[in-house]
């Protein structure tokens, strides 16, 4: 019976550390991540020195063209436009039923046999199956957040990336986003919705106690992991 155990905890062992690997814990969210980060001031161009002209060398400014983002190290204006919703249904449903029968001819006038028992067989098999699932699902983030363009592509499109933390009584709260966005998708306020931004990345969330109240414990993320057998 010992043997039994220990060969049991062992396999209870090994499906908790896979279940651990495929259901990794969240890393701590920090500010000041780099790939939210402003871009340091190092590389940012500085304004030119007036000379008493109205041209500056290596500066544009248009005189009848609004100040929107342009340059590395602007600050534009996110707008959080973003709902979503979907819907999904299925259902299955199979059925299989056979039959067969193999019935025993006479031999030589006599119906062949062992011990008193009829070779006649007679199998069947009915099989079905039936399933169904519905999904709906829903969400919205509305807002707004200013951040700082990172990046000019040779295309002409600009790299964004920002965070903004509210520090709370009982923890903080972020939000970021980063992405791509097209000059000409930017307003004359200096806006772009984030429903224009490409490739974007947009991040939510807290820390502290109450974030941590609403978070799942180690033993109870294995048990909820496909690896759990039960």
């Amino acid at each position: 019976m010992g043997d039994v155990m220990w060969r049991f905890m062992i396999v209870f062992l090994v499906m908790a550390l896979s279940a651990c690997t495929s259901v990794p814990l969240q890393p701590d969210v920090i500010p000041d991540d780099p790939d939210y980060a402003p871009v340091s001031a190092q590389w940012l161009e500085a304004p030119p020195t007036s000379s008493g002209s109205l041209y500056q060398s290596r500066y544009s400014f248009g005189l009848f063209t609004d100040q929107q983002a342009r340059k590395v190290g602007d600050i534009i204006t996110v707008v959080f436009d973003e709902r979503y919703r979907s819907q999904k249904s299925a259902e299955t449903s199979t059925d299989k039923s056979s039959n067969a029968r193999v019935q025993t001819g006479s031999l030589f006038g006599t119906v062949p046999g062992f011990r008193n028992l009829s070779l006649d067989t007679e199998m069947g098999a009915d099989r079905s199956f039936s399933g169904s699932g519905d999904a709906d699902r829903s969400n919205s983030l509305t807002g707004q957040i200013s951040v700082s363009v990172a990046e000019i592509l040779p295309n002409g499109i600009l790299r964004i990336r920002g965070e903004k933390w509210l520090t709370l009584s009982e923890g903080d709260e972020y939000i970021r986003i980063r992405g791509l966005v097209r000059p000409q998708d930017i307003s004359p306020e200096n806006v772009v919705f984030s429903s224009k931004v490409a490739d974007a990345r947009i991040s939510f969330g807290g820390t502290g106690s109450l974030n941590n109240a609403t978070k799942e414990g180690w033993g109870t993320r294995i048990l909820n992991s496909p690896w759990f057998p039960f």
